[in-house]
């Protein structure tokens, strides 16, 4: 069977693994342990997908670099008091990516997460040969640049239509769309079917079976 894409990049938070209320409960403690008063839930999880010091910037505009700095240690220091399991992979995930590299489709991931964020989930979720090429946003520029889809699409010297990203918020489908790169958004995730559907996707998910479908397999 002919596929319309030659890699398949991912998003990692709220796409791959079921981790977005640890994520906003990791900013509140850290947010709230230094004064800085405490937001809606939905404000921390509408940052989900930038990088930290974006994502810091718009929830808390006008911190000052130290406060910055102290947050992010907090918020380091809550997220890595759990470890991301087997567990916490979507029911489905882990055949969708085994299926899709037995078709000879090379997987990828595009994360807002730190370097080592990263990689420590990428070995405890049992993942990670799954994966021949990642980008992080402290590595380079966060979502939604398109910085990240690009060197990726560099590393295996192919054109962005011949990728498709994958993505739960609007920042992976805004810089998909960026570079008119093909997109699937998946509702389980951060961002309802209204809001990732203002950037064109090729389809909206609202299941791994969806997913599955709308990638071919």
């Amino acid at each position: 069977m002919a596929y319309p894409h030659k890699v398949v990049i991912f998003d990692w938070d709220g796409t791959v693994v079921d981790s977005v209320e640890h994520i906003a409960d990791s900013l509140h403690q850290a947010a709230t342990e230094l004064g800085f008063p405490a937001l809606e839930r939905e404000a921390y999880r509408d940052i989900i997908g930038l990088g930290i010091v974006e994502a810091l910037e718009a929830l808390y505009p006008g911190i000052s670099r130290d406060e910055m700095l102290a947050m992010r240690d907090g918020y380091a220091r809550y997220f890595f008091s759990k470890q991301t399991t087997p567990l916490q992979v979507f029911a489905g995930m882990t055949d969708v990516l085994a299926d899709l590299n037995a078709c000879g489709l090379v997987c990828a991931v595009a994360t807002g997460k730190s370097r080592r964020g990263l990689d420590q989930a990428l070995l405890t979720s049992g993942l990670g040969d799954h994966f021949q090429v990642t980008r992080c946003a402290d590595e380079t520029r966060s979502k939604p640049d398109p910085a990240m889809l690009l060197e990726i699409v560099e590393h295996f010297g192919i054109t962005p239509d011949d990728a498709v990203m994958i993505g739960d918020t609007r920042y992976d489908l805004d810089m998909a769309q960026r570079i008119s790169m093909p997109s699937i958004g998946v509702e389980w995730g951060v961002h309802d079917r209204a809001v990732l559907q203002q950037y064109a996707p090729r389809a909206v998910v609202d299941s791994v079976a969806g997913l599955r479908a709308a990638l071919g397999l």
